[in-house]
């Protein structure tokens, strides 16, 4: 079983304009209080990401940010953080997010949402971390970016065991036990194989 004790939530600067969604990134913030998870996230007020930061401090939770220097001077910065760490640039900051966390969970979002969540799996994939990644599918928000993945494995660009590196669910819960259960599957690479 894998024991997380600190979250890496990839979402949203903006709330969009499903109230399913921002509902969902306030409940997940109580499950991570009531569970003693600390959040790890990008350090922004704004947005998806400023909701469950809030809720986890109104709670008593504790919630680490890491922000690029470029984005603090933005001044989205939160300010009330229990932790705030400051990185050079964008790359740096998925570093530092990969080496506080236990696992990832992608809430709805945009395209820098997206490119957090294939970074970190595709770290997984090549085996440069072994900790569990979910998508929290609110409202059915992932549904056709399952079903992409979904033609990525028929067409034959991505194999069955990949795709089941990406844990999904539209319960909070039962997403956090899936990631407790985790396995990562002795996947055999192409670039280990002895194709020439």
């Amino acid at each position: 079983m894998n024991k997380l004790e600190k979250i890496c939530v990839f979402c949203g600067s903006s709330e969009g304009n499903d109230l399913a969604i921002t509902d969902a990134a306030k409940k997940l913030g109580e499950i991570f209080v009531e569970r003693e998870i600390t959040l790890v996230y990008g350090a922004a007020k704004i947005g998806i990401m400023g909701i469950i930061a809030k809720n986890v401090l109104d709670n008593n939770g504790k919630v680490v940010g890491i922000i690029p220097n470029f984005l603090k001077k933005k001044e989205v910065v939160h300010l009330g953080l229990t932790e705030l760490i400051t990185t050079e640039n964008m790359h740096e900051r998925k570093m530092k997010m990969q080496e506080a966390s236990d696992g990832f969970i992608a809430l709805p979002g945009g395209m820098g949402t997206l490119e957090e969540l294939f970074e970190i799996i595709t770290w997984l994939q090549l085996g440069l971390h072994q900790k569990p990644i979910g998508l929290l599918n609110i409202n059915g928000f992932y549904n056709d970016l399952i079903k992409m993945l979904e033609t990525m494995v028929r067409k034959g660009f991505l194999s069955m065991a990949n795709y089941e590196l990406l844990l999904v669910d539209s319960n909070p819960k039962n997403l956090l036990q899936k990631m407790e259960d985790f396995k990562r599957p002795n996947v055999q690479k192409w670039l280990n194989s002895d194709r020439s």
